[in-house]
């Protein structure tokens, strides 16, 4: 992909984020997303709790990174002992299907994201039309977190029901480990055709701590395209 189209993404990735920071309102507590779109929307977040827009904001990251970004813009976090329930949680995805599942976990993040969705009133995924697809896994490998002592053993697991699969890594060529330090492996199955199967056999899998299937938990899905930007509902 060439400087101009990246550019472009970016473009649409905050345009997607920009909408969906609308829906917030003073008061709120927000879970925070991870990766390059949800990090638009946390800037945002910070420019308008400046400006005195928005008012009274906590904020729970899904990742250390989220946190970090977080405090440089002087949003005020929480966790979930103090606020168990979340009002409305904005976050990227890697890949959205028609009826709004999708797969996430390609910033590593997938375990914490999940945990934040699951405690939140509203979720809102804000991609680019290119992270749309006909069925999941078409575009996108689906992230595994593994514990690392069942990482080879998993990894057969996987292999055995029909994924290619690789172990992420990181720029040191070293395994990519995780905010709580676990593995990551990146399970290609092709287009999934039924992902709450898949979902049953990896839950099954003592080894597996997470996956990047995020079926039934996006309320909304903001589309950022070319023309326009649509505001998809469950």
């Amino acid at each position: 992909m060439g400087r101009q189209s990246l550019d472009n993404q970016d473009e649409l990735k905050k345009k997607a984020a920009e909408r969906a920071v609308d829906f917030i309102e003073s008061g709120m507590v927000l879970g925070l997303g991870t990766g390059s779109t949800a990090n638009f929307a946390i800037e945002r977040i910070g420019e308008k709790i400046r400006s005195g827009d928005l008012q009274g904001i906590v904020g729970i990251p899904s990742s250390e990174r989220t946190a970090n970004l977080a405090r440089k813009l002087n949003i005020a976090l929480t966790d979930l002992v103090t606020n168990p329930a979340i009002d409305l949680t904005i976050d990227g995805a890697d890949e959205v299907d028609p009826d709004l599942n999708v797969i996430k976990g390609g910033g590593g993040a997938l375990l914490r994201e999940k945990i934040v969705a699951q405690a939140s009133r509203r979720n809102i995924i804000i991609v680019d039309e290119s992270k749309l697809s006909p069925q999941l896994g078409t575009k996108w490998a689906l992230p595994i977190e593994v514990v690392p002592f069942a990482c080879r053993t998993e990894q057969i697991f996987l292999e055995s029901i029909g994924a290619s699969v690789a172990l992420r890594q990181d720029t040191d060529k070293d395994p990519y480990l995780t905010n709580q330090k676990n593995y990551i492996l990146d399970a290609n199955f092709g287009p999934i055709s039924d992902p709450g199967a898949l979902v049953a056999d990896l839950n099954a899998r003592a080894g597996i701590v997470e996956h990047g299937l995020f079926l039934g938990l996006a309320t909304d899905v903001i589309v950022a395209g070319q023309g326009d930007i649509r505001h998809l509902r469950r």
